[in-house]
This record gives structure tokens, sequence and C-alpha cells, in this order.
């Protein structure tokens, strides 16, 4: 492991809620007790915060490597600052059982940039009628349970599959919807959706989704994690179930903190998400409850998308954008607009999800990880989709100016990216 002394920073602290000049030591790996002595690297009044921590972005191994490899999702999420890949079991096929989780870890393990761990499907081929061998999984490294967007309708069989992960100290990550309201929609419904005829579902069906889900968490007393939440209208719910003390956190996308339903405009499909992008009083509700706590975390819900799956008619295409290298720029929207500072973004960015998921990272604090990222906050460019490290370039941001750039990150202590 690399040894070295970073000086002359803004120690972005998101435990203690604090930005201070400073300096920090690295030794074997871990963040140390600074040392003069050790080999310094300058950095020239920058900032350095603990690395990302990204919860349910999309890698495409197996079954559609040509979207998004290991490789190249380890070299983006680098470039990002993203130092933790969390990788959703959306894949082709599922992963559901110890086999596949094996294969996947493997390839992340060989040719992953940046620390990855792997969540397993709940339910076999995430076809919501039989639950995995969740105990056999948590055995094989599943670090999270989930059936991603396809949600579970079976109730019987939802509320086994939270019975077992209780009993095992498993987390479980929902996706708040309403299937039945959501299908086939590709908006949310509204004037702007009417005017433009395209298809689409009432924010209804998020709080509905997150009703029922709690419902069967206070039932089960299972550990659960909303991926995404998206409208103002499910955030009484969740309010309420931390009220009682269930153990549940919740998540939002960097699209819904950052964009809105106006920005589809003329059927622009990089813009097509899922759930849908909300009206400006959703996404203002969404960083109102960043703000207070409510919501726990921000996640890249990085999903790629080929150019033949993205030019289509808008309600053909496939939803989901990238966004590891994009994360980090589009969340100092909020910083720079004044709705949230540093350690606030930190906080929903690493400290948060590594508390969730048990993991010692996304602090600055001696004897963790040194996982962290080198960045300026201030300087301006104008995205261009091309100079993405993804091997998919589906990016609602193309052409978009942004401010802020990762200079260096590093993943126990070496340097993976530098600019």
């Amino acid at each position: 492991m690399t040894s070295l002394r970073i000086t002359n920073v803004h120690l972005v602290d998101p435990e203690h809620q604090t930005v201070e000049l400073g300096n920090l030591s690295v030794k074997n790996g871990q963040i140390a007790a600074d040392d003069p002595a050790l080999p310094s690297v300058d950095g020239q009044g920058k900032y350095l915060a603990p690395g990302i921590v990204d919860i349910g972005a999309k890698v495409c191994e197996p079954g559609e490597r040509h979207k998004e490899s290991f490789r190249s999702a380890g070299l983006s999420a680098a470039a990002g600052g993203v130092t933790t890949l969390v990788t959703r079991p959306d894949t082709d096929p599922a992963i559901d059982s110890p086999e596949t989780l094996e294969f996947a870890s493997r390839r992340a393990q060989a040719t992953c940039a940046v620390r990855s761990y792997q969540m397993a499907a709940l339910t076999k081929g995430r076809l919501g009628k039989e639950m995995t061998e969740i105990g056999f999984l948590q055995d094989a490294g599943a670090i999270a349970f989930s059936d991603c967007d396809a949600v579970v309708t079976n109730t019987k069989v939802l509320s086994r599959a939270l019975t077992y992960a209780r009993q095992l100290g498993a987390l479980v990550i929902g996706h708040p919807q309403d299937p039945g309201l959501s299908q086939g929609a590709a908006a949310t419904s509204g004037k702007f959706a009417t005017l433009r005829a395209i298809p689409a579902v009432s924010p209804m069906a998020e709080r509905l989704g997150l009703e029922r889900d709690l419902a069967m968490v206070e039932m089960t007393g299972a550990k659960y994690h909303a991926d995404q939440l998206s409208t103002a209208l499910a955030l009484p719910a969740l309010e309420r179930a931390k009220r009682q003390g269930l153990d549940v956190t919740a998540g939002v996308s960097i699209h819904h903190l950052t964009l809105n339903e106006l920005d589809v405009a003329d059927y622009r499909s990089f813009f097509k998400v899922k759930p849908p992008l909300r009206s400006e009083d959703d996404r203002l509700a969404m960083i109102s409850a960043l703000a207070s706590g409510l919501i726990d975390i921000i996640s890249s819900m990085h999903t790629p998308q080929d150019e033949e799956s993205k030019r289509l008619p808008y309600e053909q295409a496939a939803s989901g954008a990238v966004a590891l290298e994009t994360l980090l720029p589009a969340a100092l929207r909020l910083y720079h607009a004044g709705h949230l500072d540093l350690p606030q973004l930190f906080r929903a960015m690493s400290l948060n999800p590594s508390r969730r998921l048990g993991l010692d990272s996304g602090r600055l604090s001696l004897g963790a990880p040194a996982d962290l990222i080198l960045f300026d906050p201030n300087v301006p460019f104008v995205l261009d989709r091309f100079s993405l490290r993804s091997k998919s370039k589906n990016t609602p941001f193309d052409g978009q100016r942004l401010q802020g750039r990762v200079l260096a990150t590093f993943v126990g202590g070496q340097k993976v990216y530098a600019r």
C-alpha cells in the first residue's frame, strides 16, 4: 500500500459536518495520524473528501458487456470520484444464485479499478414467484437483496423473503412503485405529458408502492432501503416509518435532484429514466428532504443503454442514464445553488451509504480506509458525452455546463485516477 501525506487541502468531513484547511496522512491503505515524514503531495488548496459509495449502479455483466463491463464501469467510477460500486442484480441472467454472484464478483475483482460489491436478486429470475437462497447468497458475498424495478407483487412471497432477510440481518432494497399504475408509463402525469401525448403515471403510484413496502417491513421487522424516491407524495409515509422506529432508509437519484419533467422538451430520450422525471415542486421537495436527513442517500442509478435502445420514439426508448462520471459535478449544482453544503452532500454520497451497508468507508477518521477524492468544486466545463469512459454514452447532461472536476481518486491509498 502507498503511504503519503496530502497537504494544503480543505478536508470535507461528513461525519463531523466540517470543512477545514489541513493535511491528511495515509499509511498501509488507511487514514493515519498526521506524519510530516511521509512523501507529500500538495493539494494546492483544493478539496479532499471521502470517496463516493454508489448504491445501485448497473454493470451489464453477465449478458450485455457491450453496454458496460466491470472494467469500463471501474474506469468511469474512478474518474467520477466513486470509490465503491454496489452493483444491481438486474443483469441477463439475473444474479440470483451463488454461481452467478461468484462470476460477477470475480470479474469485478479482476478488472474493476475501484471497490465493488454485488447485490443479489430477492426472487429467482426477478420474477416475484420464489425467493432466492438468501443465506447461501449472503455467504457468497451478497451485500444486499433487490429485484430492482421488477416489483414483487405477491405479498406472500415478499413477506417470506423479508422474514428470512430479517433473520439473517440482510438488507432488502425496494423500488417503491405500484406496477399496475406505472406499467407502460414514460412520463409523470400532468399538463406537460398531456400536451406531448406521452403515456404517464401519477406520482401516487410511488406513494402506494412505498406504503405497501413499509407495511410489510412493519410486519416482518426487516431492514429496508427504498432505492429512489422522487415525489413529495411519498415523504409523509417515510417520515412516519422513521418516527415509528422502523429500520428504513431512502435514496434519491441524482437525476431527480437536478432535472425535472420539462427537461424532456421535444421527446429527448436521454432524459427518459425510471421513475420518470417529476415536477419542479417534487424536485425541490427531494432536496429539502435530503437537507433535513429524511432522505439519506444520493445514488447515480447508473443505467447504461446503447444507441439502438435510446434512438427510438420516446415511448419506445429504453429508460436509464449513465451517471458515474457526472454524479459529483451534477451534485455540486446543489452546492453552488446554496441548497446543500459540502458536508451534507458527502454525508449522502459517502457516509450514509457506507453506514447502511456496514462498511468502514465514507469517513476521514483514523483507521478508515483511504478511499479519497481530491476535487475542485469551482472549475467549469461543458460535458461532451463522447469523453465519458463508460461504454454507453446516454447522459442527459451532454452539452450542459457543469462545475466541479475530480482531480485524483485514491482507493486504499492507491491512486486509481489522476486528471
